[in-house]
């Protein structure tokens, strides 16, 4: 059934140029008209509840003359609802956030249910200009898939920046006359100590879920797998050295990882909670009040942690990333990241034209992508005669610091809605504090590694591969936790674990990857 529906949105879909073309001079002519409408799916994070009355989306809106329906979807279930809008066609909505190519998106667009929005660059104008300006051209290039084109406006980075790692009581380290950890056993002496003076707790704690642990910490250990893993298979890895996949899932490198957190976790370490996903309130209570003394978050939620705390001298500090086996790295990242992708069914509007243009100027118009920084002058900071940007008082005295404040009043600094991250743009909300963070892991080297390529497959290879992901990605979920809680045992059961990864053909499915580079 899916099959058929894809192949006839593919027939249709060779017709969108001719299609396309056939609509241009309505679509400007309705531009200049009144309010375009349409729907948009936004993935909603619990540490950063979507407001439509935020200052952004509403400058935003108006700029551009529209009048957007917002989808909110928790992020837990976002890729599921995307996969079926995508899949179906049906209740579709008119443009996706927060998205790329990777794994079954690849499938999906080389089949026709995404638009191959390459081939409506005259419709992409300040898309365009902020590529040339950050001289992102060939990084452009490596998001393009088997045919050439790319699916997807990604969000776009001058420079990759240390935005968050392991955050620890810096009073409690000086208390106790610890050393700021350097390296994953570092860290499990720092928690064994907080543990001794504190029974009841669970010294590390993670925000919103496993994945934003594995994530940041996997890559110490040579691997990135699970739901954010930097290849968006789920189970394989790269090998930075040797440039090609692995099947990571079923590594020594992932034994040596799992069997460090299952030890954490048995020795009451870890949170035992972070299976579920731990809320932002939830989370910082945690902290606030001294159950937990350790995380993994990042750098702009330290102050509404630090400002809910009642603890004397409370003060959590952020730091680099830890060395594993592998050396000391953070997750992953590219100087372009998810964006925004119009599903097949958009491309049949008559006013497809004029949709493509409205949301090209929302998040990249030279304006926008600003406002999406920094909010709106006179409102939430103004300018010298030089350009120096000076916060509104509100936001310089608020307690969880400039950068929150101006996400959580104003919705600035969202990874769903800001496409253009200019560094030294991003830095002035931030503290010398983050600022010298950032020094020391830049001194440190190559902490944060390129993300993987995404391979060049064809319909076919593409098919084939999203036919062993998803069996093979809810099989290492499952016996992830159950490794990790000891349901089941590293030693005597990681054989047969490994066996039915095999069977569910994880070798095959890196083969097609490795083949396809």
């Amino acid at each position: 059934m899916k099959k058929a529906f894809v192949m006839g949105m593919l027939l249709t879909a060779c017709m969108l140029p001719a299609f396309a073309n056939g609509t241009s001079e309505s679509a400007s002519q309705n531009t200049a008209g009144s309010k375009i409408k349409f729907s948009m799916y936004y993935s909603d994070n619990a540490t950063l509840p979507f407001k439509s009355d935020w200052l952004t989306v509403k400058t935003a809106d108006e700029s551009a003359n529209a009048d957007v329906t917002w989808e909110i979807i928790p992020i837990a279930d976002y890729q599921t609802k995307v996969s079926l809008a995508l899949n179906t066609g049906t209740n579709a909505p008119d443009v996706i956030l927060y998205q790329t190519t990777k794994g079954e998106n690849s499938n999906l667009a080389l089949n026709g249910a995404i638009v191959p929005i390459s081939d409506y660059s005259d419709w992409t104008p300040n898309f365009n200009a902020r590529v040339k300006e950050m001289g992102l051209t060939d990084e452009i290039d490596k998001i393009r898939l088997k045919d050439g084109k790319f699916y997807y406006l990604p969000s776009l980075y001058d420079v990759p920046f240390y935005d968050g790692g392991p955050i620890i009581r810096e009073d409690l380290l000086e208390k106790y006359g610890l050393d700021a950890p350097k390296t994953f056993d570092d860290l499990y002496h720092v928690l064994k100590v907080f543990k001794e003076h504190s029974p009841d707790s669970y010294p590390l704690t993670i925000l919103a879920g496993p994945r934003v642990l594995y994530r940041m910490t996997m890559p110490s250990f040579g691997i990135s797998l699970g739901k954010n893993s930097a290849s968006g298979t789920n189970t394989l890895s790269w090998n930075y050295e040797e440039k090609k996949y692995f099947p990571g899932a079923i590594s020594d490198k992932y034994k040596a990882y799992i069997t460090y957190f299952h030890k954490l976790y048995a020795e009451g370490l870890l949170d035992p909670e972070m299976a579920d996903p731990i809320d932002g309130d939830k989370w910082s209570q945690k902290l606030a009040t001294g159950k937990a003394m350790a995380t993994y978050a990042y750098y702009d939620q330290i102050g509404g942690v630090e400002g809910a705390s009642t603890i004397d001298g409370f003060k959590l500090q952020m730091y680099p990333a830890l060395a594993g086996p592998a050396g000391a790295h953070h997750q992953p990242k590219s100087k372009t990241g998810a964006g925004i992708m119009f599903p097949y069914k958009t491309s049949k509007r008559k006013d497809f034209e004029q949709i493509v243009r409205t949301v090209d100027k929302m998040f990249y118009s030279a304006d926008n992508a600003k406002m999406w920084c920094l909010g709106v002058k006179g409102i939430t900071y103004d300018e010298d005669a030089n350009g120096n940007v000076q916060f509104v008082d509100a936001a310089k005295n608020s307690p969880e610091g400039i950068y929150k404040y101006l996400q959580t009043t104003y919705g600035c600094g969202s990874d769903v809605t800001q496409q253009v991250w200019i560094n030294k743009r991003e830095m002035t909300k931030y503290d010398a504090n983050y600022a010298q963070i950032n020094k020391e892991v830049e001194d440190m080297g190559d902490v944060i590694q390129s993300i993987p390529p995404t391979p060049k497959f064809d319909d076919a290879a593409s098919e084939e591969a999203g036919l062993y992901q998803t069996p093979l990605s809810d099989a290492w979920e499952r016996w992830n936790d159950a490794f990790l809680t000891g349901a089941k045992s590293i030693d005597k059961d990681w054989n047969t674990y490994v066996a039915e990864m095999k069977s569910l053909g994880i070798e095959k499915f890196c083969d097609i990857y490795n083949k396809n580079l």
